[in-house]
């Protein structure tokens, strides 16, 4: 792909998890979208759900893959699914492609390995980039690009990114923001791309994020000499001592986190149309963004 392809206002999708359980889909503990992968009943409506932010104007969409971590699929009894579904997702993604004949990118979406939110990596690091490396060999030879989906701090970017360095594809890195403007592990946007940032990067993005953590570090975007912008989400709140295991009995994070209901369509297209306004060219939701909203941003293009 054109390492420059960001350089200019691009529409990602929007948060396919939640889309899915919008749509329909009936999870197991904590596996979310990984249990559309797991049950074949369910394939068909990734791959509609990948449609719908095609057909709304998204031009990369980002794999199924987030709940596909070895980890979470432990945590809830299905490692043996670990190759299945990895390489399931890909192909889903790429059948909706295909099938809405648009010339759009694949995102491998290699997602944080341990818990979401945190910068805990615990005292096992060579099995944190083990992780990633055979998660990211799972799709690597079908994807446009790898997305680092949730980084929550310069230590699991830094395993990342060499976990992925074999595989010679481009990246974008998507990293997680607080309220107050610094990633979990207090650590800020800008240490990440002077430490970090190499030649296979593509741009940064600010990962499964509120409107108000992404204008902490607006600021600090702009002085960085790299495309840069947002997925983001329209949860309510993310507590600082958020675990997946706490979704509640429907498993869905909403019934923990909200739903933000104020990010409406309208008020998503201003708030995307300000700060691409002042300089973002990456222009994504996360959870709780539907097609409905990806819909209205691509307008901007």
């Amino acid at each position: 792909m054109d390492q420059k392809f960001f350089n200019q206002i691009r529409i990602l999708d929007g948060g396919m998890g939640q889309e899915l359980l919008k749509k329909g889909l009936k999870p197991e503990g904590t596996l979310w979208s990984a249990f559309a992968l797991i049950h074949d009943d369910y394939h068909n409506l990734v791959v509609d759900t990948h449609l719908d932010f095609i057909n709304a104007g998204a031009e990369a969409i980002v794999t199924a893959t987030f709940t596909a971590r070895r980890n979470r699929l432990i945590q809830n009894n299905r490692e043996e699914y670990f190759e299945k579904i990895n390489v399931k997702a890909v192909e889903l993604a790429l059948k909706a492609r295909d099938k809405s004949k648009k010339n759009i990118l694949v995102a491998g979406g290699l997602p944080n390995q341990k818990q979401t939110y945190n910068a805990n990596l615990g005292n096992d690091l060579d099995l944190i980039e083990k992780n990633f490396y055979d998660q990211a060999k799972l799709f690597s030879k079908d994807i446009d690009f790898f997305y680092l989906d949730v980084m929550n701090s310069g230590l699991e970017c830094e395993i990342a990114l060499r976990s992925i360095e074999s595989f010679e594809l481009p990246v974008l890195v998507g990293v997680h923001i607080k309220n107050n403007g610094k990633l979990p592990s207090g650590e800020s946007i800008i240490d990440i791309v002077s430490k970090y940032k190499n030649e296979k990067w593509l741009g940064i993005i600010t990962a499964c994020v509120s409107p108000e953590s992404y204008e902490q570090v607006s600021k600090d975007l702009k002085e960085l000499d790299i495309p840069y912008g947002f997925k983001l989400n329209a949860f309510k709140h993310i507590p600082d001592n958020y675990v997946a295991s706490n979704w509640g009995k429907d498993g869905n994070p909403t019934s923990i986190l909200g739903t933000n209901k104020d990010l409406n369509e309208k008020n998503f297209y201003e708030i995307v149309k300000k700060y691409m306004h002042e300089g973002a060219t990456i222009l994504g939701g996360c959870c709780e963004i539907r097609p409905s909203h990806i819909k209205e941003i691509s307008k901007l293009k």
